[in-house]
């Protein structure tokens, strides 16, 4: 045995001089139990305050907050919908601007409305009973219950903004301004009283909006009718008899038929029926009138077994012919169906299912009212609020079309069988399809016509407003085009063709927990008379100023309509509107008493931002854009920002009766709120995005990795001063590579953050941290940081990187993770008052990008990824334990690949001992990579002993002052 070895054996204990990480950051997060504790220091140190004047000079930058609804916990999808409103918010603080965020609730409406229905129903009392102010009482301390819940529940999430002072649709400022908001449609004249088919719930006694409707599938009963031919002219009294034969699904509504429409387009034949099945509802010889295309499965339905078209029918045969009504000179109608009933022509007639006839029914369908109204059809008002027929209607009176719960009435059944009695029923049957039920009793609505209060989107408003249109539509149009930028690019289609096609914006509800439709209309006068409509701004200005001072509920107070009026216009004149605001124009008012009159707001009353989930372009999105155009002319966001819904795991939707929901809460309790944050971050928002046990392990172990870079980070700064600070001019080419890539992501993340990519920002940021930090850089300078002097230029600029790493990496993710990076900070800055989110993103030097650098570095990456698969295997085999005994030769192809690797200490690079390299041909047995082409790697073990204290194996061990130790490591002694 040499002396050498015997040296080595002999060394001391070289722990103690090795520089190890020091750091009390702990491997475990806890985040569970710690992040409370954060929660409770930033609001002792008023956090959000702070921001506010740190932010005093700067640009504003506002997200407005659509306000959810105020009655129950959250969801994930309300975690989902704030989580990304706060990347938002913080991260532009962090840029530079000043970014305010005033969350918000939506207070009003029926869901409200509804729940203390119930409880006065278990408690025996009868609303109606119940003094509406009172009612209206307890409708507030309710939502403001919900209030303080999800308040709580979103501050858990991390969520920064003004909590002590959000904006509330039921505060008294708020229900004056949306009062006034709406009064500006009652003096540029855009309100109108009209009365048309409406979505309407039987179960909720009330209209609703298209945003308040969502589609299910309901078996529904279809019925074929004969309307006889009253015509007896030209071919029709050759053919005495025959009938026109329609189609529907609704049979309740055959009592309010008025017309037959049929398209001059589709080509419609006589068809005389020659043999009919046993019980077949066809008879034998009865002509009947179909469109071709539909006439063999209608005849089908009918149990017709043979027929025989007769002839054409051609658009001018239809063309004026009148029709009876089924229900003609029944019995027991006293001549209530004795009218008749004409053809008229519609462009909304197919022959795709059906008949090619439409049973046309004014007060029940929007392409019924228009052909109504076009050709002077009669309203009916048959059918009462709660969804029954009113009472003295023949035949039918009283009877419900759907009960009180929601489920299907006697009235398809009856009329069913009195066309049966009549001789009018063809055929019938059911169907499955997708039916308009109300989002919040789940129950299915009908088409119902009643007296609303609407905004006229097409009418030219004349307010000088005109810069993007003179109507509420064009307005709208001319904003989605022009003004607002679109993230995904596909909401502006989606919102475009909604506000396109849709019909005037039906404001009123007939319900008591809102705001009242503050007008009044003269007694005696007519919807449409120019004196219809109480308009003087002394009236609005009283209403407004007690609305201030009281609130809405002064609407509904003894005598207020003699106290507004009074000196202005006689009281008794006039009659009070009683209806409340549709709750969406409540929201899509939120501009004004929100970003107009705060002081947080902004003076042109347009946010920067509106995000909501895809829903809200029927929605929220809509309505503030309507509102806004109405009454200032134009959009009142920059960005509108969309998000898709929640899924489970395996793609499909939540249910609590799947047992597949995730609740926030639940996901806070085991892993914590950055956890669920680190998922928001990871996936594209812009889709549906999944969540379950398995996706939220996976983003916990993304977690730890992170985590752990931050800690090796914190760990080797450890003392770090600003003596050792190494200007980047005179650092190893490594850490120039470092700061290239630093320079490379600051550019890309601002613009990320800036065009709302979180999940490119986490990447981008993720796998460098992960991969070019940890699994390379920080693995090859492991070296230098433990065993390099102090002085050593190479670890002083190791540890100068490392505090520009730090104050970029930790910055650049507080929006994302914010418990985390409050703690990383501190870790590294303990204060009583400071915190991370008091800081801005580190001004990058552009002047640190390097693309030639960048190149070199690139082809010096993928040689060393043949280096350490070849070394990988040799360890799998057990030929080495680590790459420090090897010393391995790679031969390189390519000059100046070549040149590159000889430039640097490739062996450093590769974490081996020694490491030779040639341009010589691999030989046969070299290891390769079919990806990295030209390089070839021949295993050679280091020649030497192993440094008792780098453990590298060098031919120099042993021979220095220091017993077991290489040249490097025995200077580092000797200068401690």
């Amino acid at each position: 045995m040499s002396d050498s070895t015997t040296d080595t054996q002999a060394a001391p204990d070289y722990r103690d001089t090795v520089f190890l990480p020091q750091t009390d950051f702990p491997m475990r997060a806890g985040l569970p139990q710690r992040e409370p504790d954060w929660l409770n220091r930033w609001e002792n140190i008023g956090i959000y305050d702070r921001l506010r004047e740190r932010g005093a000079g700067r640009a504003p930058f506002i997200l407005h907050d659509g306000p959810p609804y105020a009655n129950g916990n959250l969801h994930i999808g309300h975690a989902l919908n704030k989580v990304l409103k706060d990347f938002i918010t913080r991260s532009q603080q962090m840029m530079g601007r000043d970014a305010r965020y005033v969350p918000g609730w939506d207070c009003h409406g029926l869901p409200i409305e509804w729940k203390i229905e119930e409880k006065y129903r278990s408690e025996g009392k009868d609303k109606d009973a119940v003094d509406v102010i009172e009612f209206r009482q307890e409708c507030r301390r309710f939502a403001e219950h919900w209030i303080g819940v999800q308040r709580e529940e979103f501050k858990r999430l991390g969520i920064t903004g003004k909590w002590d002072q959000p904006y509330l649709t039921m505060d008294y400022h708020a229900e004056a301004v949306i009062a006034a908001e709406f009064m500006k449609l009652l003096m540029n004249g855009s309100l109108y009283q009209g009365s048309k088919p409406v979505m309407w719930s039987p179960v909720e006694k009330t209209a609703l909006a298209e945003a308040e409707v969502e589609y299910h599938d309901h078996t529904s009963h279809t019925i074929w009718v004969r309307f006889g031919v009253v015509t007896a002219e030209g071919l029709w009294a050759e053919h005495m008899g025959a009938s026109v034969v329609i189609w529907t699904t609704t049979p309740w509504t055959i009592p309010q038929n008025r017309a037959v429409a049929y398209n001059p387009t589709i080509a419609y034949g006589l068809y005389r029926v020659e043999e009919v099945a046993e019980n077949a509802s066809a008879k034998t010889g009865e002509l009947v009138v179909l469109a071709d295309a539909l006439a063999e499965a209608t005849l089908r339905a009918a149990r017709a077994e043979s027929w025989q078209r007769v002839r054409d029918i051609a658009a001018g045969d239809l063309e004026g012919l009148v029709l009876a009504h089924p229900f003609r000179g029944v019995e027991g109608a006293n001549g209530e169906w004795d009218y008749d009933v004409p053809m008229l022509p519609g462009d909304h007639v197919t022959d795709e299912a059906g008949t090619g006839f439409v049973h046309t029914a004014p007060s029940h369908g929007d392409d019924d009212y228009q052909l109504g109204l076009k050709y002077g059809l009669e309203m009916t008002y048959n059918v009462e609020p709660d969804g029954s027929y009113r009472a003295d209607l023949p035949l039918f009176g009283g009877q419900e079309i759907l009960t009180a719960e929601g489920k299907e009435g006697p009235a398809n059944v009856s009329v069913i069988k009195q066309l049966a009695w009549a001789g009018a029923l063809l055929a019938k049957g059911k169907i499955k399809h997708s039916y308009p039920h109300s989002w919040r009793s789940k129950a299915p609505l009908i088409y119902r016509n009643t007296p609303q209060w609407f905004a006229a989107i097409d009418k030219p408003l004349g307010d000088g407003m005109d810069e993007y249109g003179a109507t509420i539509r064009e307005r709208a149009l001319a904003s989605i085009d022009r003004l607002v930028n679109w993230t995904p690019s596909t909401g502006r289609n989606r919102l475009y063709s909604m506000v396109e096609n849709r019909p005037d914006w039906v404001l009123s509800r007939q319900r008591a927990w809102g705001v009242p439709l503050t007008c009044f209309v003269k007694k005696g006068a007519r919807p449409g008379d120019a004196d219809f409509l109480l308009r003087d701004q002394r009236v609005n200005d009283r209403i407004i100023a007690a609305f201030e001072n009281e609130g809405a509920d002064v609407w509904y107070r003894p005598g207020f309509k003699d106290e507004v009026l009074a000196g202005i216009v006689e009281p008794g004149e006039y009659e009070q509107v009683m209806d409340v605001l549709d709750v969406w124009f409540d929201s899509g008012s939120t501009h004004a008493f929100v970003l107009r009159d705060r002081p947080d707001g902004t003076p042109d009353g347009i946010a920067d931002v509106y995000l909501e989930g895809t829903d809200q372009h029927r929605g929220w999105f809509q309505s503030s854009l309507l509102q806004a155009c109405a009454t200032k002319g134009r959009a009142p966001y920059r960005n509108v920002v969309t998000h898709g819904f929640t899924l489970d795991e395996k793609g499909m939707k939540m249910s609590k009766s799947l047992g597949n929901t995730v609740a926030p809460a639940d996901v806070i309790r085991n892993y914590g709120a950055d956890i669920l944050r680190l998922w928001v971050a990871q996936s594209d928002y812009s889709a549906d995005l999944r969540i379950g046990p398995e996706i939220l392990k996976g983003t916990a172990d993304g977690y730890r990795r992170l985590r752990n870079t931050l800690r090796f980070i914190l760990g080797n700064l450890a003392e770090f001063s600003e003596a050792e600070r190494v200007d980047p001019a005179d650092m190893p080419e490594l850490e120039r590579w470092v700061l290239h890539r630093l320079a490379q992501i600051d550019r890309d993340l601002r613009k990320g953050y800036d065009r709302f990519d979180f999940q490119g920002v986490f990447q981008s940021v993720f796998q460098f941290a992960t991969v070019d930090l940890s699994a390379f850089y920080f693995d090859i300078r492991k070296d230098a940081l433990y065993c390099d002097a102090p002085d050593a230029l190479r670890r002083r600029a190791a540890r100068s990187v490392l505090d520009l790493l730090f104050h970029r990496l930790v910055t650049w993710l507080a929006p994302i993770l914010p418990f985390t990076m409050e703690d990383v900070w501190l870790s590294r800055f303990p204060s009583e008052d400071g915190s991370v989110h008091l800081q801005d993103f580190p001004v990058t030097p552009a002047g640190w990008l390097d693309e030639t650098l960048s190149r070199k570095w690139e082809t010096i990456r993928r040689t060393r990824r043949v280096v350490t698969a070849a070394l990988e295997i040799k360890r799998t085999d057990k030929v080495i334990g680590a790459s420090l005994e090897a010393a391995p030769v790679v031969h390189v192809e390519d000059t100046e690949a070549l040149s590159a690797l000889k430039s640097v200490d490739f062996a450093e690079i590769c974490i081996t001992s020694d490491l030779a390299l040639t341009a010589d041909p691999a030989p046969g047995e070299a290891f390769r990579l079919s990806e990295v082409p030209g390089i070839g790697v021949v295993f050679e073990a280091a020649e030497g002993e192993k440094c008792q204290r780098c453990w590298k194996i060098l031919p120099d061990v042993g021979l220095h002052e220091h017993p077991g130790t290489c040249a490097r490591c025995d200077a580092a002694l000797r200068s401690a």
